[in-house]
């Protein structure tokens, strides 16, 4: 039987003072983004505002020219639902490959991708640059979805092939003896149950995507197609001062992922707490 004791209490107690510490910076950031341009330079940081507007959160969705927040905001939903797509199916397909191969060379590659993942990829930087201007994929969404599925691609596998190699083979061959072929056992029978594992790959490389500023800067920067990091670092430069604005558009940037992480939690929890049952 339950008993509320004392330590309960102080673990209570502890768990609300760090959630409050946590979330002491959005406070911040709220705050100051719905202060008007003269509260902004009168009162403090921490200060409520005295007439809270929403004018900086439309005046940044409304501007145009080469700091379009709206378009850069849908320039990186693009990127990242693209790049989400292709890590999950390619990702999916290599490590079910890896995990259920019995040959030499699965580990080795395995090891490989293992190896990819705690090499840096700015080492690589000026070569893949070089390669990609070559291609034709410099200053294109498409050819930053192309560039984030191939770097991201051994976290993809490494996170599904412990999912997969945690898979018994029965629900394979029940499957196989009923007709059906290695194709339609894994989009019907194994993919759907590694639900947890895609959700967990979406959202762990989904944050990646979205927060990448350095290799959008890179590839993207001064073209058509810029993503909401580079905008708001155009932004921040051309406004010096203008934090009310500037917050406004980090919170802007923060709802889409906030809004996908509430969505796939469920599954991304599950992930980490046991896998398939």
């Amino acid at each position: 039987m339950f008993r509320y004791t004392k330590a309960t209490l102080l673990r209570e107690v502890l768990v609300w003072i760090a959630a409050l510490i946590g979330l002491l910076p959005f406070y911040f950031l709220l705050a100051t983004a719905l202060k008007p341009d003269d509260e902004l330079l009168t009162t403090t940081s921490s200060a409520l505002p005295e007439r809270p507007t929403v004018a900086n959160f439309t005046d940044v969705l409304t501007t145009g020219g080469d700091n379009n927040i709206l378009f850069s905001l849908i320039n990186s939903v693009m990127i990242t639902v693209g790049s989400i797509a292709g890590l999950v199916a390619f990702g999916s397909l290599a490590a079910y490959v890896l995990a259920r191969s019995t040959r030499r060379w699965s580990s080795i590659a395995f090891y490989g991708f293992l190896i990819a993942i705690i090499l840096p990829a700015q080492l690589g930087i000026i070569p893949l640059y070089i390669g990609a201007r070559t291609m034709g994929l410099v200053g294109t969404p498409w050819g930053m979805i192309v560039l984030y599925v191939g770097t991201l691609m051994p976290l993809a596998v490494f996170l599904y092939s412990g999912f997969f190699r945690a898979l018994p083979r029965d629900y394979e061959e029940a499957a196989a003896i009923d007709g059906a072929g290695p194709g339609r056992v894994f989009l019907r029978v194994v993919l759907p149950l590694m639900a947890p594992a895609t959700g967990t790959v979406a959202i762990m490389t989904g944050l990646i995507v979205w927060n990448d500023f350095f290799t959008a800067l890179i590839f993207l920067g001064g073209s058509d197609y810029q993503t909401l990091t580079v905008s708001m670092y155009y932004y921040v430069g051309s406004l010096v001062s203008a934090w009310n604005k500037i917050f406004a558009i980090v919170i802007i940037s923060m709802v889409p992922i906030l809004a996908f992480y509430l969505f796939a939690q469920k599954k991304f929890i599950q992930g980490f707490a046991g896998g398939v049952k």
